[in-house]
């Protein structure tokens, strides 16, 4: 009997060094961080900014795939279903990692276990937006015209379960609101049929809508961060506005399969936080209208769970009634 404890402790100790030696050596060969989008969006253009660090600070390739589909699910799905060597990561917004699965109905994916949480690495605030000749001046205005127009105001929206469609619908909850929603297939046709005057509001982030607002073309009312944004310095807050639990942004986080050793996540976390403490990785991803925030894994994933207990029934209750 005490030879086969004896053997199962030298095996599990065996293991546990070969996981140790492997977290040291880690990377060894080129990691693939998967975004669940097409080229070109927020979270496409961060990891690309922060990969070339990586691959300059731990002498390996980073290498961005993008996979986009389904809302996100497919990406999310490969990386879930990808060995958990520290080889593949998932890099993403919102949408994939917390709210895309409620929206199929397999529920394909959990991202409490099927992932494991790395870091949070970027948010940027939502903005509401109102064509140039809107009557709505200010968000005191926007919130007036709502209630008067009884559900007859139109929000355009760029997907449901998106960080903007989210913010609409909590906004209508909180505000106690009604408007017809919208939904097109992206922000940007959204955006168009509002410049367009075929709708009388949208919610876009900062670093999209900023150029728009700065043309003319658009008017800011509003931003959701808990300050103002330095994109757009002169829009001010919800939260100042008498709104304090209108804060909500588009963060992006960084997840491994689940199993993962602990030691390459922590080894990972470590290297995002040392990657964007560079003037050049900050400067350029500031210049997004993001606000940096690498957190711990452990402060992460808590900061997951917070979203997904404020998020989460919103978007099972607009996907029931699909």
């Amino acid at each position: 009997m005490k030879r086969h404890l004896f053997a199962a402790m030298a095996f599990a100790g065996a293991l546990a060094f070969s996981a140790a030696a492997s977290a040291q050596n880690w990377p060894e060969r080129p990691v693939h961080f998967v975004v669940p989008y097409a080229p070109g969006g927020n979270a496409d253009v961060v990891i690309r900014i922060i990969a070339q660090s990586l691959q300059q600070k731990l002498h390996q390739s980073f290498i961005v795939d993008n996979k986009g589909g389904a809302g996100g699910v497919i990406g999310a799905l490969a990386v879930a279903h990808s060995p958990a060597d520290g080889y593949t990561f998932l890099f993403s917004a919102n949408g994939p990692i917390l709210f895309a699965s409620e929206m199929v109905k397999e529920h394909p994916y959990k991202w409490n276990k099927d992932f494991e949480t790395v870091a949070t690495v970027s948010f940027t605030p939502l903005v509401v937006l109102v064509n140039k000749n809107s009557p709505d001046k200010t968000f005191k205005d926007f919130i007036a015209h709502a209630k008067k127009a009884e559900g007859k105001m139109i929000s355009a929206q760029g997907g449901i379960g998106s960080s903007n469609d989210l913010l609409s619908e909590y906004m209508k909850r909180l505000i106690k609101v009604k408007w017809t929603t919208v939904q097109y297939r992206g922000t940007t046709p959204a955006v168009n049929d509002l410049i367009g005057g075929h709708a009388d509001f949208t919610i876009d982030q900062v670093n999209s809508a900023s150029p728009f607002v700065k043309a003319g073309t658009l008017r800011a009312l509003a931003v959701s961060s808990d300050k103002r944004s330095p994109v757009l310095p002169d829009v001010p807050t919800m939260a100042e506005l008498g709104y304090p639990k209108l804060v909500a942004s588009t963060f992006t986080a960084m997840m491994a399969p689940a199993g993962t050793p602990k030691a390459i996540v922590a080894k990972l976390n470590t290297a995002l936080a040392d990657a964007v403490r560079e003037p050049n990785v900050r400067q350029r991803i500031e210049a997004l209208g993001s606000e940096i925030n690498v957190m711990s894994p452990e402060k992460s994933a808590a900061f997951l769970a917070e979203e997904s207990a404020k998020w989460t029934p919103i978007v099972r209750e607009l996907t029931a009634k699909q």
